[in-house]
């Protein structure tokens, strides 16, 4: 492998999936503020992410709805709305 070809802040960081709970241990240039011990005892800068491999519906053939800002009931409220509007 070629050397010096990565950036600086190049380490190993967690990557904790906040619907699932599955954490992975990646390589990234990401910044991050926390840190996290992790199954090998050290610690690592941890970054949370909404959806990941554990917790998409294509990788686990399941569907799940992930709501974090509340946009399924605004959509529903919208639809709500619309309908009873075509109704008049």
């Amino acid at each position: 492998m070629k050397k010096d070809i990565h950036p600086a802040n190049y380490r190993q960081v967690i990557f904790s999936d906040n619907s699932s709970g599955a954490k992975f241990l990646l390589y990234s240039t990401i910044e991050t503020k926390k840190v996290e011990k992790w199954t090998d005892g050290k610690e690592y800068p941890v970054f949370f992410v909404e959806i990941s491999s554990a917790s998409h519906p294509f990788y686990t053939n399941q569907e799940k709805i992930v709501d974090t800002a509340g946009r399924v009931e605004r959509f529903k409220t919208r639809q709500s709305k619309s309908k009873a509007v075509s109704k008049k």
